[in-house]
């Protein structure tokens, strides 16, 4: 469908509305995305045929321009492997030890496609009772039971309700009353995953493990996982690198430590380093950028934040591949509270894109993202990709374990300013000296139980296709062409027209996207 608007031009009408976003942004007001609205575009496409295919980097391409922020309450192998599995990206964060996030990083590339890649696995010389602990927090039915008490060594057998449920003696070991291996039905590794699929519906089992040919444990598929995933939208084709495994991008920060942390990112596979600050515009990143691109060129390095277009420059002079803008703009964060800098998101995304676009740098908004339209606007105003903190807090994917308070299902959620991680070492975030008083800027909190991003992601993308059309852009290059061309068109919303713009007048309501 390529039907051309009509022609008003023998209507002889001003009908010019709105400002062109280079107007709208140049007034001296900062805004936010929501002090902004776009007007509607001809719509001549389909919303299913709007392309949103971006780059995180130079060289990072994802179908989803969507990815993780690396945050200690969102990010660890989980999140990544699943935003990944959804066409994007995510980035580890680096609130641990060098090893630890190396850990986490080999996990997401080493792990295949719709397998359970983190079973349990303990020794058949750990008891019951050790079992019952161990399952309840980490939330498993079920252990697979190896050689060396973990995932990489031989397979002795499997234990799950069926052999232990009844038991009144919980000291028994695990050992005396498992299902042994030679009983269990599993699968080669390298089987295709379609056939290990077909092997598990017809062998009636409920845990397929997948062994190499060692008989050592690789995974494990189980009929649950399969109903799962039959449950949600199918996430489409995932993000791979050249070698076929996941995307996975990682946070480090720029003290000298880092640059050993970067080296041992690197030798694991990790496609792209965010240089992770609160304020990025300083010797320190533009140094470490310098060292990272002369001993780890292969790995993209993403620089920031920033938030305006000098900043900008000189990351992208110092030869960053990407940009992180945003400053202070986080559900979490109190940097323009506590050291007055920062500006509003809107215009810190528009401006930074623009000179960035100049230099063929993309640009990756960081903060204030909320919702669906969030993301259209950040994308319409020049990001390539978004990045989403608070919306991935509390989602099953996010680390740390759920607990119930006042009938809530709730996560832990904190900026990584806030005090409790500062003290865990995200202090170097904030250009901080740990001999020196720690100043927070930001907050720890709990957020509700927000159920799978395998879920959440599928509707977030479908609305913001549908905001696109509505746009008038099938593509986040035609966006470009349009918001370049003056021919996208924006105006400000008073506090009564955002008002106005969202649910209103009702006695009570329920609001959910999926």
């Amino acid at each position: 469908m390529n039907v051309l608007p009509p022609s008003i031009d023998d209507m002889k009408l001003d009908l010019i509305d709105g400002l062109p976003l280079s107007g709208l942004f140049d007034s001296g007001t900062c805004y936010t995305y929501d002090d902004i609205i776009f007007h509607p575009g001809f719509i001549n496409f389909a919303a299913h045929e709007v392309d949103l295919s971006s780059r995180v980097s130079k060289n990072i391409k994802v179908r989803t321009p969507i990815v993780s922020s690396p945050m200690d309450t969102v990010s660890e192998s989980n999140m990544v492997i699943a935003m990944a599995k959804l066409g994007g990206i995510g980035f580890l964060h680096y609130n641990s030890k060098i090893e630890e996030q190396v850990f986490h990083a080999s996990r997401v590339k080493k792990h295949k496609v719709k397998f359970i890649n983190d079973p349990l696995v303990l020794s058949s010389e750990c008891s019951l009772y050790e079992f019952d602990q161990i399952r309840e927090q980490a939330n498993q039915t079920f252990a697979c039971i190896c050689e060396a008490g973990c995932i990489g060594s031989k397979l002795l057998g499997l234990v799950t309700s069926n052999d232990h449920e009844l038991l009144k003696n919980r000291s028994i070991k695990l050992g005396d009353i498992m299902t042994n291996a030679t009983e269990l039905v599993t699968a080669e590794e390298t089987q295709d995953s379609e056939d290990m699929e077909k092997l598990l519906i017809e062998c009636k089992k409920g845990k397929l493990p997948i062994v190499n040919d060692a008989g050592e444990l690789v995974a494990v598929i189980t009929r649950v996982a399969l109903r799962e995933k039959s449950l949600n939208p199918s996430p489409g084709s995932p993000s791979l690198d050249c070698h076929g495994r996941l995307l996975c991008g990682a946070a480090i920060g720029t003290r000298e430590s880092d640059r050993d942390r970067a080296i041992a990112l690197a030798n694991v596979g990790i496609d792209a380093i965010i240089l992770d600050s609160s304020q990025g515009d300083s010797v320190y990143q533009m140094e470490m950028i310098n060292h990272l691109k002369r001993v780890i060129p292969e790995v993209d390095i993403i620089a920031g934040n920033v938030v305006t277009q000098v900043q900008a420059a000189h990351l992208i002079k110092a030869g960053a591949d990407g940009l992180r803008v945003g400053m202070g703009s986080g559900s979490i964060c109190t940097t323009q509270e506590v050291c007055a800098v920062g500006r509003g998101q809107a215009t810190a995304v528009f401006k930074v894109a623009n000179v960035a676009s100049k230099f063929d740098v993309p640009v990756i908004a960081d903060g204030g993202i909320q919702n669906s339209g969030h993301i259209v606007k950040a994308l319409a105003l020049g990001a390539s990709a978004v990045m989403c903190g608070s919306v991935f807090a509390g989602s099953t994917e996010a680390p740390g374990d759920f607990f119930v308070q006042d009938g809530v299902r709730l996560k832990k959620y904190r900026g990584m300013g806030s005090l409790e991680a500062m003290v865990k070492g995200s202090d170097s975030r904030y250009l901080s000296d740990s001999n020196h008083l720690k100043i927070a800027q930001g907050v720890s909190g709990t957020v509700k139980d927000k159920g799978s991003i395998l879920r959440m992601v599928p509707y977030l993308i479908h609305a913001a296709k549908q905001g696109f059309q509505d746009l008038g852009a099938i593509s986040l290059d035609h966006a470009n062409i349009l918001r370049n061309s003056g021919s996208m068109r924006a105006e400000t919303r008073t506090n009564s027209a955002q008002l106005e713009g969202g649910v209103h007048d009702l006695f009570n309501y329920s609001k959910q996207l999926w």
